[in-house]
């Protein structure tokens, strides 16, 4: 008999739509571990064959490929596990960078129970730019902060990650506005997660 499901909601929407912060603070609350897949493959040795691997799709403002993704959050979430930093019995999953695809949806679909999706709808495209660049120049990633690696990563959002959205039933969708400040977006985000995170917590006491 193979390992149960992984309890999950996904952080999902466009680059610079704020999905990352959000998720680093839900993070640090009781029954959740947030998951970027973005500060993974930013953490790789960069003289190692998958940190390499990494920056030649980065610096492009591509996608690095599912096989290797999928590779290296599964390697991530077991680390986890035997650190006791992540729990599958207690904690839900905030996934933040993953699934980017269709085909990454349909890898994971065995391993996650994906209890909703928490879509961050930004329609400021201008707004977006400004983040990411603002956010690579703090960091130092001056490659990253190029408007036409920017406009780049949006345009395969576009074509390749927001596809994922109709992956999912409709009915675990919830979309909320990412224009604002990080706390009234924080606001919005636990509207929707709070009362799941009750039934979830309430369906295992049972359960157990």
């Amino acid at each position: 008999m193979g390992n149960p499901r992984k309890s999950a909601i996904l952080l999902f929407g466009p680059p610079g739509s704020g999905k990352g912060t959000q998720g680093a603070v839900l993070g640090e609350l009781l029954g959740f571990f947030h998951v970027s897949t973005g500060d993974i493959f930013r953490a790789l040795d960069k003289e190692s064959e998958l940190g390499n691997t990494f920056a030649s799709y980065s610096s492009r403002g591509e996608l690095v490929p599912d096989d290797v993704t999928i590779r290296i959050f599964n390697a991530h979430l077991e680390k986890a596990q035997k650190n006791r930093d992540y729990s599958p019995s207690d904690d839900i999953l905030l996934l933040d960078g993953i699934p980017r695809s269709v085909q990454q949806a349909q890898l994971l679909e065995d391993d996650l129970d994906v209890l909703n999706v928490i879509h961050f709808a930004a329609n400021n495209e201008a707004e977006l730019i400004n983040r990411l660049r603002g956010r690579a120049m703090k960091q130092g990633r001056t490659d990253d902060a190029k408007e036409e690696v920017i406009r780049r990563r949006l345009e395969v959002y576009a074509q390749e990650t927001r596809p994922v959205l109709a992956h999912y039933d409709a009915g675990i969708v919830k979309t909320v506005d990412a224009i604002g400040t990080p706390a009234e977006v924080l606001a919005r985000v636990l509207a929707e997660i709070a009362p799941l995170q009750r039934d979830y917590w309430a369906a295992r006491a049972s359960a157990g």
